[in-house]
């Protein structure tokens, strides 16, 4: 008895599937959104000017709590979860972008013989180390705020003793709910809060021997 032939091609499968790749060429690639990258910056005088020591001041790279030490810009929608934007970023991590900004606050004050940083062949009279707590854009409150906390120790290298510890802790109101409002607020705020610690440097070292005395 005759067996019924196979009417069904080998070719058939490859065509077909060359058919649905060429009816799929005209259908356009999802669009990936460009990365919108932002820095940490100041624009205008942080300090006055004040009365000049002759103490240099090393300014340690700051330290970031877990959650910040990343260029991901983070937020929150409620308490305790945080979240990033996806297509949004610092060009560096905030606390990297807060090193040359501290620094640059603390030579406007004039107070300082130098203002280096640390670590450093140049031997330093006191030392400035700092924490990112947080930095973060808070959608729980309309309209959303930038919410900064850093925290600031000062030592006398010498002696190895704690001069002062203060924690500055300060928010923005975004000027829009979005990633860049949040960018803007960052700014004003890391501006402020920069004035701030430079202010405590100043104050907090003048009872240190300085090697003009």
């Amino acid at each position: 008895m005759n067996k019924p032939k196979n009417t069904h091609s080998p070719l058939a499968p490859a065509l077909l599937y060359a058919f649905l790749l060429a009816s799929c060429t005209g259908l356009q690639a999802p669009k990936v959104e460009t990365p919108h990258v932002y820095t940490l910056d100041t624009q205008t005088p942080l300090s006055k000017p004040q009365v000049k020591r002759g103490l240099v001041l090393a300014v340690a790279m700051p330290h970031a709590q877990p959650g910040f030490d990343t260029t991901r810009m983070a937020y929150l929608r409620k308490p305790h979860e945080l979240n990033y934007f996806a297509v949004n970023r610092w060009a560096d991590t905030p606390a990297r972008m807060l090193d040359s900004l501290l620094i640059q606050a603390l030579e406007q004050t004039t107070s300082f013989h130098a203002v280096i940083q640390s670590p450093s062949i140049v031997t330093a009279n006191i030392r400035l180390d700092t924490e990112l707590v947080r930095l973060q854009q808070n959608f729980e409150t309309q309209p959303s705020q930038i919410q900064l906390t850093l925290r600031a120790q000062l030592i006398d290298v010498s002696s190895k003793r704690l001069l002062a510890v203060k924690v500055f802790d300060d928010i923005e109101t975004a000027p829009s709910d979005d990633a860049y409002g949040g960018v803007v607020a960052a700014n004003l705020v890391v501006q402020r809060v920069l004035g701030q610690l430079a202010d405590f440097c100043v104050k907090e070292s003048s009872n240190i021997n300085d090697k003009s005395n």
